[in-house]
Parts: structure tokens; sequence; C-alpha cells
């Protein structure tokens, strides 16, 4: 790149702190460094025009896990460390709302329901069984019982006869919410790059140099917040896991409102703007998710179809007017990475498909290494 004096001078020179990665853990360790080190030079550098990954490409869901989620998670992890899990979505999604404000980003409080489909009998009768045990698990967290019984008012079809509700449940307009971040930052001074990719880094005694696609700088710390991508800077267990979206074009009286969870997780749904947003279906193939392409594929957009027509809005012919995708970070265990990589260099990655929940938490830890 040819930069003029004043380019360098202004953007990339006596830089204190960089960040890479500008969704929501890297807006928020660029804020919480802000709040620690006012006069701190920050600079946060983003491949994507917009934040790229899933920061402004997620469903909107303020959830904790459902409980089927939960009991599968119980299967890998100790209770304690489910207890930890849960824990930390909640207080990171206190700390988004109070960070931005419950208006700004859109925030509802309508309750989040798990539906299960008659082929699911299974899995439903061992969550019924399970609900007195995991509500007392999360007790200290809701301080009352965050799972109940409730019947299918929305009368799905093909699905069990009641939904297991999370009644601490929200949902939020992303785009809201990183608009909010993005003016945040601005208003904060802090500085930011679009459409600059990071391609190696290495570091010094006086900090690190940085190399990317159209330039060079040094910065004194090094904070990499780039999720579902971080195998392409750092050696972390981290893998991309990608998640389908589907949205229709709006429906006339929409007969839900809330967020909804289907097979563990896997699949899930929402209202937005008279609209069905409905995502997942990494299940069906999880090698071919395993990926950092953007993109869609027929075995799982169809599949959201028949979910859309068969069990959501059964006998409505409902017309999808957008599609995309996202790039998650997901690994062997559920709990983030967040650790000082070596004297300069710092990472929060993994997130594990919670990014909403657990993203301003995490990135508060971050800069709290520092």
């Amino acid at each position: 790149m040819n930069l003029s004096y004043w380019e360098y001078k202004t953007w990339l020179s006596n830089v204190d702190f960089t960040v890479v990665g500008s969704g929501i853990v890297g807006l928020s360790t660029a804020l919480e460094l802000r709040k620690r080190f006012p006069k701190a030079k920050i600079l946060i550098l983003e491949k994507g025009i917009l934040p790229q990954g899933a920061s402004t490409k997620n469903a909107g869901f303020a959830c904790f896990g459902s409980i089927s989620e939960i009991l599968s998670d119980l299967k890998d992890h100790s209770e304690e460390a489910v207890k930890e899990l849960v824990a930390l979505r909640w207080q990171g999604v206190q700390l988004l709302r109070k960070n931005l404000g419950d208006e700004a980003i859109g925030y509802k409080d309508w309750g989040g329901h798990e539906v299960f489909l008659h082929t699911n009998a299974g899995l439903f009768e061992a969550c019924i069984a399970e609900l007195g045990r995991i509500n007392q698990l999360l007790r200290p967290i809701f301080k009352k019982d965050a799972f109940i019984l409730t019947e299918n008012n929305f009368k799905f079809q093909g699905i069990q006869e009641h939904y297991i509700t999370h009644q601490f449940e929200g949902q939020l307009d992303t785009g809201k919410m990183m608009y909010a971040f993005l003016k945040r930052v601005h208003q904060e001074g802090i500085l930011l790059l679009n459409a600059v990719e990071v391609e190696t880094f290495s570091e010094g005694q006086q900090g690190v140099h940085v190399r990317t696609n159209g330039f060079e700088l040094d910065t004194k710390k090094l904070f990499i917040a780039t999720n579902g991508f971080a195998r392409q800077l750092v050696e972390e267990d981290v893998q991309p896991a990608r998640a389908q979206v589907l949205i229709t074009k709006p429906v006339k009286n929409l007969p839900f409102q809330g967020t909804f969870h289907l097979d563990e997780g896997y699949y899930y749904f929402r209202n937005v703007d008279k609209r069905i947003l409905l995502g997942g279906g990494r299940n069906l193939d999880f090698e071919t998710e395993k990926t950092t392409t953007f993109g869609q594929t027929e075995r799982v957009q169809s599949e959201l179809e028949r979910l859309l027509h068969e069990v959501i809005v059964p006998g409505v012919y409902l017309e999808v007017d957008r599609r995309w995708s996202g790039i998650m970070g997901v690994g062997p265990q559920k709990m983030p990475i967040v650790k000082q990589l070596s004297n300069n260099v710092f990472c929060g990655v993994r997130l594990g498909g919670m990014g909403v929940a657990i993203g301003s938490v995490i990135g508060r830890e971050v800069a709290g290494l520092l």
C-alpha cells in the first residue's frame, strides 16, 4: 500500500494496542482497554467490510443453553463446569445490556422455548425427567427455576404437546447491536480499519510487528479476537463451524414470538420484523460445515425449508427473502480460550456458538490479562 506520511503518522505509528477482529469480542476488548488506559492509542484491524465471522451474521439469541443442550454438555463436562459456562453466558448478556442499553440493541425478554419433534420422544422424556435436577443446578445463577413446562400455544405441527421454556432467555437485533458497538468505539477515539487482513506477526523485545495484506506496523500489544478464524494466526484448539441461516419475507399475522430451539440446539428459529428467521443444520454434515468458507449447501437449506413448511408454519407457503452463513469457533470443550500467548500477545477465541451471550465478558477478560 502506497501510504503517505500523514496516513502512517495518524493511523499506524506509536500504536499501543492492536486488536485483530471487530466482532463482539474485539470491540469489547478495545472498549475495556480504553476504560483502563484512557490515553492509549488503540487500533482495530478487521478483514471484512463489516465484522467478518459471526457477529453480524448470528440469529440474535440472548440464550444460555436449552435444556437438551445442557444435558448434552453434562456428558462431557462436570456439573461445576456446566454451571460455570451458564453463569458466564448470563453475566455476558447482562454486561452487553448494561454497556449498550436494551433499546440500542432491540432487546426483548420474550423467553426461549425448546420444542421436540414427535420423532424425538425419547429426548423429550429424558429432559422432563431431568428438569428438577437442572433447575436446582442453575438456581444459584437465575435465583429461581429457569426451565418450566409450557403448552404448544403456537400450534407447531409434528412436535410434542409441550415445550420446555427458559424463562430468562431473550432476543435482540444483531444489526442494531453491532451498530451500537461501532458507534461507541468511534466515540471513544478508537481507530478501526476495515478490509485489512492480518497475515503474520512476530514478537520482539519492544512489542509485536504485524504484517497485513496492505501494510506493516508495530504495536506494543496484540489482541487476537478472530474466533472461528483463529487457527489462521495462532495454534489453539479451535475449529471453524459454519452456521447457515435463512429469513422469510414478511408474514401476515405471524403467529408466534420468542426464540425456539430444536434438536439439542442444532436448529433454531425466531420472529424478527414480522418474519421468521431459521438456522442450523450443522449436525447433518459436520465435516463439510467445518470450514471458513461462507456459503450454503443444498442438504442444509432443504432441511431448513422442510422444518419451516412442515413444523413451524404448516400449510402456509412462505418465500425465503435472504440466505447467509456465519463462521463460529468451536472445540472439544465449551469453555472459551482466554489466555496470554506470550509477553505481548493475547487471545480470546472459541466462543462455541455463544458469542452474543459471552462476547462482552470475554472481551473484558482478555483486556484484563494485561
